[in-house]
Formats: C-alpha cells, sequence, structure tokens
C-alpha cells in the first residue's frame, strides 16, 4: 500500500490531469488508450507520456501492453482523485496512517478541525463481477463496462446516503463528506465485538437490538449485520458498514432483518450463552413485542 499523503503532495497538477483522463476513460475501456487520455486530460502525446510514466512508478497507475499500451487506474490512484477533491473542498487538510484494513475497505486518518477517519471502499478488489452477483443492489444494473472503479463508488454513495438517515439517531459514525468510493466520517471508539470479551455482555446485546430496532423504525435494515461490524467500548457501541443496507418493505426485506438478527444471537449465544428467541426479538423490533423475550 502507498503513503497516501507522500503520493499526493509528490503529484504536480498535470499529473492529477492525466489521472483524472484515465478514470474517465475508464468509463468506456478496461484499458484506457493514451490518446484518449490525451482528450480527457487536454495534454500533447510527449507530456501524457512521461506522466503516465511517473505515475505508473507510483504504483497508482497500471500499465497493460496489448495490441497498444493501455492504462487503467489502481485504487490507490482512484484513493488520490478522492483526496485531492476533498481537500480541495477543505474537508480535511492532513492525513494520517491506516488505521483499519478490512475485506473490502481501507481506513485513514485524517485530520480536520477535529480528528476524522476517511473509508476507501474496496468493492470487487478481486473479482468485480463476484460482487457484482453477490450485491442486490447492483444485481439488476447493467453498463458497457462495469468496473470495481463503479462497484466502490456506488457502494460509497449509498453508505452514505443510508448515514445521513440513520445519524444520529442510531448509533453509527457521523457521516460528514462524500466523493467518488470515499466518505469521511468520525472516528469510531472501540474494537470489533468479535474480539472484545464483554464484562455485561446482557447489556450489549440490548444495545444491539435496541440500535436495529431504531434504524428499522427508520426504513433501513443492515443487511450485512454480525459481531464483525459492531465497535464497542466502554463507553457503548456504533454499527458501522451500512453499503448494502435494504430499506424496509423491500423484497428482500424479511430475509435481510432475520440473517442480522440471527448473526447476533448466534454470537451472544456461543460466546456468553445468553438465549434469546430469534422471532420475538424480531417482533420487539418492528414494535408487535412489548419487550425482548429470553
Amino acid at each position: 500500500m502507498i503513503d497516501h499523503a507522500a503520493v499526493y503532495l509528490a503529484l504536480v497538477p498535470n499529473e492529477k490531469k492525466v489521472l483524472r483522463g484515465v478514470e474517465e476513460g475508464m468509463k468506456r475501456h478496461e484499458w484506457v488508450p493514451v490518446e484518449d487520455i490525451e482528450a480527457y486530460a487536454g495534454l500533447g502525446r510527449k507530456e501524457v507520456e512521461y506522466r503516465l510514466n511517473r505515475l505508473v512508478d507510483m504504483k497508482i497507475v497500471e500499465r497493460y501492453i496489448q495490441s497498444y499500451a493501455g492504462y487503467q487506474l489502481k485504487f490507490d490512484g482512484y484513493d488520490i482523485l478522492a483526496i485531492d477533491a476533498f481537500v480541495k473542498k477543505e474537508t480535511f487538510g492532513a492525513l494520517g496512517e491506516v488505521i483499519g484494513v478490512g475485506k473490502e475497505s481501507v481506513v485513514l486518518a485524517a485530520m480536520s478541525h477535529k480528528p476524522v477517519a476517511v473509508k476507501f471502499h474496496r468493492e470487487g478488489r478481486t473479482s468485480f463481477k463476484q460482487v457484482k452477483r453477490s450485491r442486490q443492489h447492483l444485481v439488476d444494473i447493467e453498463i458497457v463496462n462495469f468496473s470495481w472503479l463503479y462497484a466502490a463508488m456506488l457502494a460509497a454513495k449509498r453508505e452514505f446516503e443510508a448515514m445521513k438517515i440513520l445519524y444520529p439517531a442510531v448509533s453509527i459514525p457521523e457521516p460528514i463528506d462524500q466523493n467518488r468510493h470515499a466518505i469521511v466520517m468520525s472516528v469510531v471508539k472501540g474494537i470489533e465485538m468479535a474480539k472484545a470479551t464483554l464484562v455485561d455482555p446482557e447489556w450489549y446485546l440490548d444495545s444491539v437490538i435496541e440500535q436495529v430496532k431504531k434504524a428499522y423504525e427508520l426504513g433501513i435494515i443492515h443487511s450485512d449485520l454480525s459481531e464483525f461490524n459492531i465497535m464497542v467500548s466502554d463507553e457503548g457501541l456504533t454499527i458501522i458498514d451500512w453499503p448494502q443496507y435494504v430499506k424496509v418493505g423491500s423484497k428482500t426485506a424479511e430475509e435481510m432483518l432475520e440473517r442480522d438478527v440471527r448473526n447476533v444471537l448466534t454470537h451472544f449465544e456461543k460466546k456468553y450463552r445468553i438465549r434469546r428467541d430469534l422471532q420475538s426479538t424480531i417482533g420487539y423490533i418492528k414494535g408487535k413485542e412489548s419487550g425482548k423475550q429470553s
């Protein structure tokens, strides 16, 4: 992984233009020809080729030689474009270290008037075709060049939309800004619930169910909830990772709610021997039961 701050500071304006040219070209090509990048960047051939060589050396653009030389953004290059947009908007002014790496995201520390976190989506890093098949919100989308770039951007946009609906009623990070595949949000305290040994697990289970209920009342079902995206600390808990959310009343809503609740109840039963009835808990979340039943 690159040093995002160092690479960003090393770029000159023409290299940012070329990066944006590659991005634009990827809407139409898997590997973007030099002449297309020329047209998008508004620069001459020699300048474009020189800047492309530098960007390849920086490991933020990849070159592929076939019947022609084609170029493609790497995820780190897409990160740089989002960072540039945030800096221009003064969303933050300084970048820090990597503070989290997940299966489908990388999180960097940053500084605005307060510490913030920048989450870069990585959907489709290994196979965007597999991601498209496994994400309900992508299944029915047909575009000419469906790529990881599009999948990651759409995931960030969806997650930010959900966060704007949920915050501050539900315990999630505060959403601050979104650009391309990146979201700026407040820093999350604590560790994954999967890695924690809770002193009062019953209280945390009640708290998780309450947050799921509040989200449901706002029309949102997480749809990928587990002990791996619930962060816990002495102050409480925060639920993260909302790009796969579904709306209450959608065709998969009942299935996704049941899966979310089952995942949570299974974790607490296996680790803490706390048992709750699945259907009674779902009934409580929906407002059909007066209380949580064991």
